[in-house]
């Protein structure tokens, strides 16, 4: 990939901002009698190797890495934008700390995810 570090950049969102925009997605449907489609993300975009380095410091685990060939058709970057939800709804993420993001998943993971 043509990116500083070679790998792929994609827009990560927190689960509770997906959540909130749904719910005034839903207050929206119910006000005005009609829906709409809305793209959602934090707007900023992420290595692959930048979220590999902070699931580790976030995991205290090393993670086993394996560079594969690049996937057909698949863009080097690939960044939501969240301008009309934005302007039509009020929504702004919250969470766009991808350390945060990682953590809050990872706290997840330890303590709800014991019979996996």
């Amino acid at each position: 990939y043509k990116t500083d570090d070679g790998t792929c950049i994609r827009d990560y969102i927190h689960i509770m901002d997906l959540i909130n925009a749904h719910l005034l997605a839903l207050e929206y449907l119910r006000a005005a009698n009609k829906s709409d489609i809305f793209n959602l993300g934090n707007g900023m975009g992420f290595s692959v190797k930048e979220i590999i380095d902070a699931s580790e410091k976030v995991t205290e685990q090393n993670i086993k890495k394996e560079i594969g060939p690049r996937r057909a058709g698949d863009p080097p970057i690939l960044v939501a934008s969240s301008d009309k939800i934005k302007k039509v709804l009020g929504w702004e993420p919250k969470h766009t700390d991808i350390k945060d993001i990682i953590q809050s998943a990872w706290n997840f993971h330890k303590n709800y995810n014991k019979g996996s």
